[in-house]
């Protein structure tokens, strides 16, 4: 045990922002669903309860390669200064399924998160999108941005969320991505101006009404796996095309997706999975909003991981 334990590659959060950019990522997730892979033939993690949050069990096999997250979810870190998303990933050759690299999960995932939700919006946001609005002051708000500003040149950005002291900082951190753009502290109406919209939040009930939104927007919504939570209002999920990993994952933990269906503003059956975006058996509309639900699955952290080793 000791000789695997020598042998393996130790992969913190510098070597991996070093060694992936944020256009890499969205680039490989891009490859790997237009090569075929389905996302509904993803393994199946595990989701367990414990004291103070969440442990989840992510593995993954594709093109070849194997992995596993450990990763948790703990709602009070924010309030330590901690992220609330811990995790270590543990990528194994595919073909002794001995483990060759330990990653750093918590960048892996702050990675991971926005390049797959971006690589979908890059599919289905207009070629002239860039008045953003931010709904969330955390890491995963801030790296949105930077996501978004490998796609589209962004023009305006406003950052939404309930602390004026965390909206002040996540503004002046996002400046790093998009220092051409416009960027304020926003407020809820925004989203009436906005083309690309990212919830990013641990909302439980939908942060704005579906009148509020623009025909030609498109809609990130990754603030949570939880089936009961809801960032987007159902009348405006069951007028918009809505992208998902997979339905089976979209019909057990995507609460946005949930909400509507019960609803009746939603069919489950017409929600649009990434495999049939990226291989063309169904286009993006142009007549409505597009929204982008993501709830977070393994072969996202394998195909990421394995840029980084």
């Amino acid at each position: 045990m000791s000789d695997v334990i020598d042998a393996l590659a130790l992969v913190g959060a510098r070597a991996i922002a070093e060694r992936v950019s944020m256009s890499a990522a969205i680039a490989e997730l891009q490859r790997v669903l237009r090569a075929g892979f389905d996302p509904e033939g993803d393994l199946p993690r595990g989701i367990l309860d414990v004291p103070n949050g969440q442990l989840l069990l992510m593995p993954a096999a594709v093109d070849g390669g194997v992995g596993q997250k450990f990763a948790t979810v703990a709602p009070g870190n924010p309030a330590r200064g901690l992220e609330r998303i811990q995790g270590v990933y543990i990528l194994l050759d595919g073909t002794t399924l001995a483990p060759t690299a330990i990653l750093d999960g918590t960048a892996l995932t702050s990675l991971r998160t926005p390049a797959v939700a971006v690589a979908c919006v890059d599919v289905l946001a207009g070629p002239d999108a860039g008045d953003a609005v931010i709904f969330g002051t955390g890491p995963q708000a801030v790296r949105h941005v930077e996501a978004l500003q490998a796609i589209r040149p962004l023009r305006s950005i406003r950052l939404i969320g309930r602390d004026a002291g965390r909206a002040e900082a996540a503004v002046q951190e996002s400046r790093r991505y998009a220092p051409d753009a416009e960027i304020s502290v926003g407020t809820p109406d925004a989203v009436s101006t906005a083309d690309l919209i990212v919830c990013a939040t641990t909302a439980s009930d939908p942060l704005f009404p579906s009148d509020q939104v623009r025909d030609d927007a498109t809609i990130v919504a990754i603030g949570s796996h939880e089936p009961q939570k809801a960032e987007l209002d159902p009348m405006l999920v069951g007028r918009s095309q809505v992208v998902v990993e997979s339905r089976r994952v979209a019909a057990a933990e995507a609460g946005d997706v949930i909400r509507a269906v019960e609803a009746g503003t939603l069919r489950a059956d017409d929600v649009v999975t990434m495999h049939e975006l990226f291989t063309g058996a169904v286009a993006p509309v142009t007549d409505r909003p597009r929204i982008v639900k993501t709830c977070g699955m393994g072969w996202q952290d394998l195909a990421v991981a394995r840029l980084a080793v």
